[in-house]
């Protein structure tokens, strides 16, 4: 095994299906042990409101815009992010990110790597249009 490994965000399966957008989580091609980090592409009027939110129970994660600008909803709170900016959620805080518009905007996610065992919940009717 090599002590580097490196990947192209092209060669990243989406794990969004048929929603809008990309979701491109990079600890598996990148074979990480700690750390998670995740491309996603969230076009206008996409991600949480109106859905639902989560929760994990375990893992605390940072949402760092690359470009564009998104709200996160954190428990009752919302934040306004715009590019090269970041938020800390901290583990057990219910939490979704949605991009307003009008353009596309780009985010990546970055936690610890979650063990098998860690809880996610998602909270239905978390974030009212």
């Amino acid at each position: 095994m090599s002590n580097y490994a490196v990947v192209k965000l092209a060669e990243v399966d989406d794990i969004l299906g048929d929603y809008p957008g990309d979701m491109k989580p990079m600890k598996g091609p990148l074979g990480t042990t700690q750390v998670a980090l995740t491309y996603r592409r969230l076009p206008a009027r996409t991600g949480a409101k109106g859905s639902y939110g989560h929760r994990h129970e375990a893992q605390e994660e940072i949402i760092f815009v690359i470009s564009g600008q998104v709200q996160v909803k954190v428990d009752d709170v919302v934040v306004e992010l715009s590019a090269k900016s970041a938020i800390r959620i901290a583990p057990g805080a219910v939490q979704g990110t949605w991009n307003e518009g009008p353009a596309d905007a780009e985010i990546l996610i970055i936690s610890n790597r979650m063990e098998p065992d860690d809880k996610v919940d998602k909270v239905a009717d978390f974030w009212a249009e």
